[in-house]
Protein backbone atom coordinates (compact mmCIF):
# COMPACT_ATOMS: atom_id res chain seq x y z
CA UNK A 1 0.00 0.00 0.00
CA UNK A 2 1.18 3.67 -0.56
CA UNK A 3 2.86 4.36 2.93
CA UNK A 4 1.38 8.40 2.14
CA UNK A 5 -2.25 6.61 3.11
CA UNK A 6 -0.88 6.20 6.74
CA UNK A 7 -0.45 10.05 7.00
CA UNK A 8 -3.42 10.80 5.71
CA UNK A 9 -6.26 12.53 8.45
CA UNK A 10 -9.37 11.33 9.14
CA UNK A 11 -12.19 13.63 7.52
CA UNK A 12 -13.45 15.86 9.38
CA UNK A 13 -16.97 14.56 10.20
CA UNK A 14 -15.35 11.09 10.93
CA UNK A 15 -13.47 13.31 14.06
CA UNK A 16 -16.72 14.73 14.72
CA UNK A 17 -18.29 11.03 14.96
CA UNK A 18 -15.39 10.02 17.30
CA UNK A 19 -16.13 13.02 19.52
CA UNK A 20 -19.80 12.67 19.66
CA UNK A 21 -19.50 8.65 20.12
CA UNK A 22 -20.32 8.70 24.31
CA UNK A 23 -22.79 11.60 23.96
CA UNK A 24 -26.18 11.11 23.42
CA UNK A 25 -28.69 13.74 21.78
CA UNK A 26 -31.76 15.73 22.99
CA UNK A 27 -34.04 13.22 23.09
CA UNK A 28 -37.31 15.66 23.38
CA UNK A 29 -35.75 17.22 20.25
CA UNK A 30 -35.72 16.76 16.56
CA UNK A 31 -32.23 16.63 14.64
CA UNK A 32 -31.09 19.27 12.41
CA UNK A 33 -28.24 19.11 10.50
CA UNK A 34 -26.13 22.28 10.35
CA UNK A 35 -22.51 20.29 10.46
CA UNK A 36 -22.35 19.20 6.38
CA UNK A 37 -22.34 21.45 3.83
CA UNK A 38 -25.11 19.35 2.29
CA UNK A 39 -27.68 21.62 0.45
CA UNK A 40 -31.07 20.80 1.42
CA UNK A 41 -33.43 23.20 -1.26
CA UNK A 42 -35.17 21.51 -3.92
CA UNK A 43 -33.31 20.83 -6.83
CA UNK A 44 -34.88 22.77 -9.95
CA UNK A 45 -36.97 20.59 -11.08
CA UNK A 46 -36.34 21.31 -14.65
CA UNK A 47 -33.07 19.75 -14.40
CA UNK A 48 -34.60 16.63 -13.05
CA UNK A 49 -37.13 16.55 -15.66
CA UNK A 50 -33.95 16.64 -18.26
CA UNK A 51 -32.20 13.73 -16.27
CA UNK A 52 -35.46 11.37 -16.43
CA UNK A 53 -35.94 12.51 -20.40
CA UNK A 54 -32.28 10.92 -21.47
CA UNK A 55 -32.13 8.18 -18.62
CA UNK A 56 -32.09 5.75 -22.30
CA UNK A 57 -28.17 7.18 -23.39
CA UNK A 58 -27.18 5.75 -20.01
CA UNK A 59 -26.01 2.94 -22.10
CA UNK A 60 -23.46 4.91 -24.54
CA UNK A 61 -20.10 5.46 -23.14
CA UNK A 62 -19.47 9.35 -22.19
CA UNK A 63 -16.21 10.32 -23.44
CA UNK A 64 -13.57 11.93 -21.32
CA UNK A 65 -13.94 15.69 -22.54
CA UNK A 66 -17.60 15.65 -22.38
CA UNK A 67 -20.36 16.75 -25.01
CA UNK A 68 -19.67 19.92 -26.87
CA UNK A 69 -22.56 21.45 -26.21
CA UNK A 70 -21.76 21.16 -22.59
CA UNK A 71 -18.76 22.92 -23.10
CA UNK A 72 -19.98 25.53 -24.75
CA UNK A 73 -22.94 25.99 -22.53
CA UNK A 74 -20.23 26.54 -19.56
CA UNK A 75 -17.93 28.91 -21.64
CA UNK A 76 -21.09 30.69 -22.39
CA UNK A 77 -21.93 30.78 -18.82
CA UNK A 78 -18.30 31.72 -17.60
CA UNK A 79 -18.34 34.78 -20.03
CA UNK A 80 -21.64 36.67 -18.90
CA UNK A 81 -20.86 35.82 -15.36
CA UNK A 82 -17.10 36.71 -15.04
CA UNK A 83 -16.76 39.53 -17.98
CA UNK A 84 -14.43 37.04 -20.31
CA UNK A 85 -14.21 38.44 -23.82
CA UNK A 86 -14.07 34.73 -24.91
CA UNK A 87 -13.30 31.26 -23.60
CA UNK A 88 -12.87 28.35 -25.91
CA UNK A 89 -14.82 25.23 -25.29
CA UNK A 90 -12.27 23.24 -27.17
CA UNK A 91 -9.61 23.73 -24.87
CA UNK A 92 -10.22 25.91 -21.61
CA UNK A 93 -13.29 23.89 -20.11
CA UNK A 94 -13.25 20.91 -19.14
CA UNK A 95 -16.50 18.70 -17.16
CA UNK A 96 -15.42 17.14 -14.06
CA UNK A 97 -17.57 14.48 -12.45
CA UNK A 98 -17.95 17.04 -9.39
CA UNK A 99 -15.25 19.16 -8.27
CA UNK A 100 -13.90 17.25 -5.36
CA UNK A 101 -12.74 14.34 -7.50
CA UNK A 102 -11.36 16.91 -9.66
CA UNK A 103 -9.24 18.97 -7.28
CA UNK A 104 -7.25 15.88 -6.39
CA UNK A 105 -6.49 14.70 -9.74
CA UNK A 106 -5.41 17.97 -11.02
CA UNK A 107 -2.81 17.68 -7.88
CA UNK A 108 -1.87 14.16 -8.94
CA UNK A 109 -1.26 15.56 -12.83
CA UNK A 110 0.28 19.03 -12.35
CA UNK A 111 2.96 18.16 -9.33
CA UNK A 112 6.42 17.36 -10.64
CA UNK A 113 8.97 15.77 -9.17
CA UNK A 114 12.09 17.39 -10.35
CA UNK A 115 15.23 15.33 -11.21
CA UNK A 116 18.73 15.77 -11.06
CA UNK A 117 21.80 13.61 -11.80
CA UNK A 118 23.53 11.35 -9.21
CA UNK A 119 26.73 11.78 -8.25
CA UNK A 120 29.12 9.45 -9.28
CA UNK A 121 29.15 7.89 -5.39
CA UNK A 122 25.67 7.98 -5.63
CA UNK A 123 25.76 5.85 -8.66
CA UNK A 124 28.40 3.69 -7.46
CA UNK A 125 25.90 2.85 -4.48
CA UNK A 126 23.11 2.33 -6.56
CA UNK A 127 25.58 -0.50 -8.43
CA UNK A 128 26.72 -1.91 -5.37
CA UNK A 129 22.77 -2.33 -4.91
CA UNK A 130 21.93 -4.27 -7.87
CA UNK A 131 19.60 -1.52 -9.25
CA UNK A 132 19.12 -2.34 -12.73
CA UNK A 133 21.24 -0.59 -15.12
CA UNK A 134 18.30 0.68 -17.09
CA UNK A 135 17.18 3.12 -14.25
CA UNK A 136 17.99 6.54 -15.00
CA UNK A 137 20.75 7.78 -12.73
CA UNK A 138 18.98 10.48 -11.02
CA UNK A 139 17.65 11.52 -7.42
CA UNK A 140 14.74 13.33 -6.70
CA UNK A 141 15.11 16.54 -4.96
CA UNK A 142 13.35 18.36 -2.27
CA UNK A 143 9.34 17.63 -2.29
CA UNK A 144 7.88 20.50 -4.17
CA UNK A 145 4.96 22.48 -2.03
CA UNK A 146 1.48 23.24 -2.11
CA UNK A 147 0.42 26.49 -0.37
CA UNK A 148 -3.10 26.36 0.57
CA UNK A 149 -5.66 28.26 2.95
CA UNK A 150 -5.98 27.35 6.93
CA UNK A 151 -8.99 26.55 7.32
CA UNK A 152 -9.14 24.60 4.32
CA UNK A 153 -11.15 21.75 2.54
CA UNK A 154 -9.18 19.07 3.40
CA UNK A 155 -9.28 17.69 0.01
CA UNK A 156 -6.28 20.51 -0.86
CA UNK A 157 -4.11 18.63 1.91
CA UNK A 158 -4.68 15.02 0.79
CA UNK A 159 -4.28 15.40 -2.83
CA UNK A 160 -0.97 17.17 -1.63
CA UNK A 161 0.15 14.12 0.45
CA UNK A 162 -0.41 11.70 -1.99
CA UNK A 163 1.12 13.56 -4.70
CA UNK A 164 3.97 13.67 -2.26
CA UNK A 165 3.90 17.02 -2.09
CA UNK A 166 4.48 19.11 1.10
CA UNK A 167 1.40 21.53 2.48
CA UNK A 168 2.06 24.79 3.33
CA UNK A 169 -0.64 26.05 4.98
CA UNK A 170 -1.60 29.71 5.52
CA UNK A 171 -3.43 30.87 8.40
CA UNK A 172 -6.50 32.82 7.43
CA UNK A 173 -7.75 34.45 10.66
CA UNK A 174 -9.31 37.49 11.84
CA UNK A 175 -6.04 39.73 11.79
CA UNK A 176 -6.42 39.28 7.97
CA UNK A 177 -9.80 38.98 7.03
CA UNK A 178 -9.68 35.55 7.14
CA UNK A 179 -8.16 35.43 3.74
CA UNK A 180 -4.71 35.02 4.98
CA UNK A 181 -1.33 37.04 4.25
CA UNK A 182 0.67 35.85 1.24
CA UNK A 183 2.67 38.92 1.58
CA UNK A 184 3.95 36.47 4.63
CA UNK A 185 5.16 33.95 3.14
CA UNK A 186 9.09 33.59 2.69
CA UNK A 187 10.69 33.76 -0.24
CA UNK A 188 12.38 30.17 -0.11
CA UNK A 189 8.67 28.79 0.03
CA UNK A 190 7.48 30.08 -3.18
CA UNK A 191 10.78 29.21 -4.53
CA UNK A 192 9.34 25.51 -4.11
CA UNK A 193 5.96 26.21 -5.08
CA UNK A 194 4.00 24.77 -7.86
CA UNK A 195 0.12 25.00 -6.76
CA UNK A 196 -1.31 27.46 -4.59
CA UNK A 197 -4.86 26.61 -3.74
CA UNK A 198 -7.07 29.59 -3.14
CA UNK A 199 -10.62 29.06 -1.81
CA UNK A 200 -12.96 32.04 -3.18
CA UNK A 201 -15.83 32.37 -1.37
CA UNK A 202 -14.18 30.41 1.24
CA UNK A 203 -15.02 27.67 3.07
CA UNK A 204 -15.50 27.71 6.14
CA UNK A 205 -14.83 31.72 6.77
CA UNK A 206 -17.12 33.62 3.73
CA UNK A 207 -14.43 35.72 2.72
CA UNK A 208 -13.95 36.95 -0.82
CA UNK A 209 -10.99 37.73 -2.75
CA UNK A 210 -10.92 41.73 -4.09
CA UNK A 211 -9.15 42.43 -7.35
CA UNK A 212 -6.19 43.97 -5.43
CA UNK A 213 -5.72 40.32 -3.74
CA UNK A 214 -5.29 38.72 -6.86
CA UNK A 215 -3.22 40.65 -8.74
CA UNK A 216 -0.96 40.32 -6.17
CA UNK A 217 -0.97 36.47 -6.48
CA UNK A 218 -0.88 36.98 -10.56
CA UNK A 219 2.43 38.95 -9.57
CA UNK A 220 3.95 36.42 -7.61
CA UNK A 221 2.66 33.26 -10.22
CA UNK A 222 4.35 35.28 -12.82
CA UNK A 223 7.42 35.41 -10.12
CA UNK A 224 7.70 31.68 -9.51
CA UNK A 225 5.99 29.77 -12.07
CA UNK A 226 3.51 28.36 -9.76
CA UNK A 227 -0.56 27.50 -10.85
CA UNK A 228 -3.35 29.13 -9.25
CA UNK A 229 -6.08 26.87 -8.58
CA UNK A 230 -9.46 28.96 -7.73
CA UNK A 231 -11.56 27.01 -5.72
CA UNK A 232 -14.83 29.01 -6.34
CA UNK A 233 -18.07 26.60 -5.79
CA UNK A 234 -19.13 28.94 -3.64
CA UNK A 235 -19.64 31.86 -6.00
CA UNK A 236 -23.28 32.40 -6.80
CA UNK A 237 -24.31 32.15 -2.98
CA UNK A 238 -23.52 36.09 -2.63
CA UNK A 239 -25.15 38.89 -1.15
CA UNK A 240 -24.54 42.12 -1.70
CA UNK A 241 -22.31 41.89 -5.14
CA UNK A 242 -20.94 38.80 -7.59
CA UNK A 243 -17.58 38.15 -6.18
CA UNK A 244 -14.76 38.21 -8.39
CA UNK A 245 -13.44 35.04 -10.09
CA UNK A 246 -9.83 34.44 -11.09
CA UNK A 247 -10.68 33.89 -14.35
CA UNK A 248 -12.28 37.38 -14.09
CA UNK A 249 -9.55 39.03 -13.09
CA UNK A 250 -7.17 37.93 -15.42
CA UNK A 251 -9.48 38.95 -18.08
CA UNK A 252 -9.18 42.41 -16.59
CA UNK A 253 -5.41 42.47 -16.70
CA UNK A 254 -5.33 41.62 -20.75
CA UNK A 255 -4.28 37.76 -19.46
CA UNK A 256 -6.88 36.11 -22.00
CA UNK A 257 -4.65 33.22 -22.04
CA UNK A 258 -5.80 32.64 -18.28
CA UNK A 259 -1.57 31.22 -18.05
CA UNK A 260 -1.26 28.54 -14.89
CA UNK A 261 -4.86 29.75 -14.36
CA UNK A 262 -7.54 27.88 -13.56
CA UNK A 263 -10.81 27.53 -11.83
CA UNK A 264 -13.02 25.24 -10.08
CA UNK A 265 -17.33 25.26 -10.48
CA UNK A 266 -19.82 23.15 -9.33
CA UNK A 267 -23.91 22.40 -9.98
CA UNK A 268 -23.99 21.26 -6.06
CA UNK A 269 -24.40 24.37 -4.55
CA UNK A 270 -25.58 27.05 -6.73
CA UNK A 271 -28.32 24.82 -8.07
CA UNK A 272 -28.58 21.82 -5.60
CA UNK A 273 -27.43 19.25 -7.19
CA UNK A 274 -24.83 17.34 -4.62
CA UNK A 275 -25.93 13.98 -6.04
CA UNK A 276 -25.32 15.08 -9.89
CA UNK A 277 -21.61 14.89 -9.09
CA UNK A 278 -21.36 17.62 -12.28
CA UNK A 279 -18.60 20.34 -12.50
CA UNK A 280 -16.20 21.65 -14.40
CA UNK A 281 -12.58 23.05 -14.73
CA UNK A 282 -11.81 25.52 -16.52
CA UNK A 283 -8.40 28.11 -17.61
CA UNK A 284 -5.17 27.69 -18.88
CA UNK A 285 -5.60 25.07 -22.37
CA UNK A 286 -1.84 24.42 -21.50
CA UNK A 287 -2.53 23.00 -18.29
CA UNK A 288 -5.95 21.49 -19.37
CA UNK A 289 -5.18 19.77 -22.43
CA UNK A 290 -2.89 17.56 -20.52
CA UNK A 291 -4.72 16.84 -17.91
CA UNK A 292 -7.36 15.60 -20.03
CA UNK A 293 -5.10 12.78 -21.07
CA UNK A 294 -4.75 12.21 -17.53
CA UNK A 295 -8.42 11.69 -16.65
CA UNK A 296 -8.41 9.40 -19.56
CA UNK A 297 -6.92 7.27 -18.11
CA UNK A 298 -8.11 7.71 -14.89
CA UNK A 299 -11.66 7.13 -16.18
CA UNK A 300 -13.56 9.75 -15.12
CA UNK A 301 -16.01 10.62 -17.36
CA UNK A 302 -19.50 12.53 -16.80
CA UNK A 303 -22.47 10.15 -17.95
CA UNK A 304 -24.43 11.41 -20.96
CA UNK A 305 -27.89 12.31 -19.05
CA UNK A 306 -25.85 14.11 -16.50
CA UNK A 307 -24.36 16.41 -18.72
CA UNK A 308 -27.43 17.42 -20.73
CA UNK A 309 -29.04 17.60 -17.13
CA UNK A 310 -26.35 19.93 -16.63
CA UNK A 311 -26.74 22.30 -19.91
CA UNK A 312 -29.93 22.55 -18.73
CA UNK A 313 -28.92 24.10 -15.27
CA UNK A 314 -26.02 26.27 -16.26
CA UNK A 315 -28.71 28.19 -18.67
CA UNK A 316 -31.19 29.21 -16.11
CA UNK A 317 -30.60 31.72 -13.95
CA UNK A 318 -33.55 32.22 -12.41
CA UNK A 319 -33.51 29.13 -10.33
CA UNK A 320 -30.01 30.29 -8.57
CA UNK A 321 -31.52 33.84 -8.03
CA UNK A 322 -34.28 31.76 -5.88
CA UNK A 323 -31.92 29.50 -4.08
CA UNK A 324 -29.65 32.39 -3.21
CA UNK A 325 -32.32 34.77 -1.85
CA UNK A 326 -33.58 31.80 0.74
CA UNK A 327 -29.87 31.88 1.91
CA UNK A 328 -30.24 35.65 2.05
CA UNK A 329 -33.57 35.12 4.32
CA UNK A 330 -31.97 32.72 6.29
CA UNK A 331 -28.75 34.59 7.25
CA UNK A 332 -30.85 37.48 7.77
CA UNK A 333 -32.79 35.20 10.63
CA UNK A 334 -29.84 34.20 12.07
CA UNK A 335 -28.51 37.76 12.24
CA UNK A 336 -31.44 39.47 14.07
CA UNK A 337 -31.86 36.70 16.07
CA UNK A 338 -28.90 35.82 17.50
CA UNK A 339 -26.60 38.68 16.59
CA UNK A 340 -26.66 39.57 19.90
CA UNK A 341 -26.13 36.78 21.15
CA UNK A 342 -23.69 34.93 19.77
CA UNK A 343 -20.31 36.45 17.60
CA UNK A 344 -21.82 36.00 14.02
CA UNK A 345 -19.73 37.65 11.78
CA UNK A 346 -21.96 38.36 8.57
CA UNK A 347 -19.95 36.27 5.63
CA UNK A 348 -19.07 38.07 2.31
CA UNK A 349 -20.43 35.07 0.46
CA UNK A 350 -21.23 31.48 0.92
CA UNK A 351 -23.55 29.58 3.45
CA UNK A 352 -21.18 29.32 6.15
CA UNK A 353 -21.12 30.88 9.60
CA UNK A 354 -17.95 30.92 11.02
CA UNK A 355 -18.72 31.02 15.21
CA UNK A 356 -16.72 32.40 17.92
CA UNK A 357 -17.20 30.26 20.51
CA UNK A 358 -19.40 31.71 23.66
CA UNK A 359 -16.94 31.95 26.67
CA UNK A 360 -19.72 30.33 28.61
CA UNK A 361 -18.10 27.26 26.37
CA UNK A 362 -14.57 28.28 27.72
CA UNK A 363 -14.66 29.45 23.77
CA UNK A 364 -13.43 25.56 22.94
CA UNK A 365 -15.21 24.85 20.19
CA UNK A 366 -15.20 20.64 20.91
CA UNK A 367 -17.17 21.66 24.39
CA UNK A 368 -19.58 23.90 22.12
CA UNK A 369 -20.28 21.26 19.61
CA UNK A 370 -21.16 18.49 22.01
CA UNK A 371 -23.71 20.86 24.00
CA UNK A 372 -25.32 21.60 20.73
CA UNK A 373 -25.78 18.18 20.48
CA UNK A 374 -26.26 17.23 23.75
CA UNK A 375 -28.61 19.93 24.71
CA UNK A 376 -30.54 21.09 21.53
CA UNK A 377 -30.03 18.05 18.80
CA UNK A 378 -27.99 20.16 16.46
CA UNK A 379 -25.13 18.96 14.45
CA UNK A 380 -22.65 21.72 14.03
CA UNK A 381 -18.65 21.56 13.36
CA UNK A 382 -15.68 21.90 15.43
CA UNK A 383 -13.42 24.80 13.18
CA UNK A 384 -10.30 23.02 14.72
CA UNK A 385 -10.95 19.92 12.60
CA UNK A 386 -11.12 22.46 9.24
CA UNK A 387 -7.63 23.42 10.33
CA UNK A 388 -3.56 22.41 11.07
CA UNK A 389 -1.57 23.39 13.66
CA UNK A 390 0.81 25.95 12.51
CA UNK A 391 3.60 27.25 15.05
CA UNK A 392 1.35 26.02 17.85
CA UNK A 393 -1.71 27.70 16.88
CA UNK A 394 -4.60 26.45 14.77
CA UNK A 395 -6.67 28.86 13.55
CA UNK A 396 -9.92 26.77 13.76
CA UNK A 397 -9.47 26.52 17.38
CA UNK A 398 -12.42 28.33 18.76
CA UNK A 399 -14.50 28.36 16.14
CA UNK A 400 -17.58 26.52 15.11
CA UNK A 401 -18.68 26.32 11.72
CA UNK A 402 -22.70 26.30 10.91
CA UNK A 403 -23.88 25.52 7.75
CA UNK A 404 -27.27 27.20 7.15
CA UNK A 405 -28.48 24.40 4.89
CA UNK A 406 -31.79 23.62 6.37
CA UNK A 407 -34.93 25.02 5.73
CA UNK A 408 -36.26 28.08 7.00
CA UNK A 409 -38.76 26.65 9.51
CA UNK A 410 -35.36 24.63 11.15
CA UNK A 411 -33.81 27.35 11.22
CA UNK A 412 -35.85 29.30 13.26
CA UNK A 413 -36.14 26.39 15.24
CA UNK A 414 -32.59 25.92 15.46
CA UNK A 415 -32.12 29.69 16.58
CA UNK A 416 -35.11 29.21 19.36
CA UNK A 417 -33.12 25.69 20.73
CA UNK A 418 -29.37 27.76 20.55
CA UNK A 419 -30.96 30.83 22.66
CA UNK A 420 -32.38 28.47 25.25
CA UNK A 421 -29.07 26.96 25.48
CA UNK A 422 -27.03 30.30 25.95
CA UNK A 423 -30.04 30.71 28.76
CA UNK A 424 -31.74 33.69 26.54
Amino acid sequence: MNHNLTTLHPYPFAKMATLLADSTPAYNYSEIKLGIGEPKHEPPAFVLDVLRENLDKISQYPTTNGLFELRQTIAHWLEKRFFLNHLDPHSQVLPVMGTREAIFSLVQAVIDHPQTELSEDEANQLAAHNQPSAQPLQKTDEAPTIVMPNPFYQIYEGAAILAQATPYFMPCSIDNDFKGDYRAVPRDVWTRTQLLFVCSPNNPTGSVMTMDDWEHLLRLSDQYGFIIASDECYSELYFDSAPIGLLQACAALGRHDFKNCVVFHSLSKRSNLPGLRSGFVAGDANILQPYLQYRTYQGCAMPIPHQLASIAAWEDEKHVAHNRALYQEKFALWMSELGELLDLRMPEAGFYFWVKVPEQFNGDDEIFVKALYEQANIHALAGRYLSREVNGKNPGQGYVRIALVASVEESREAINRIRQLLGA
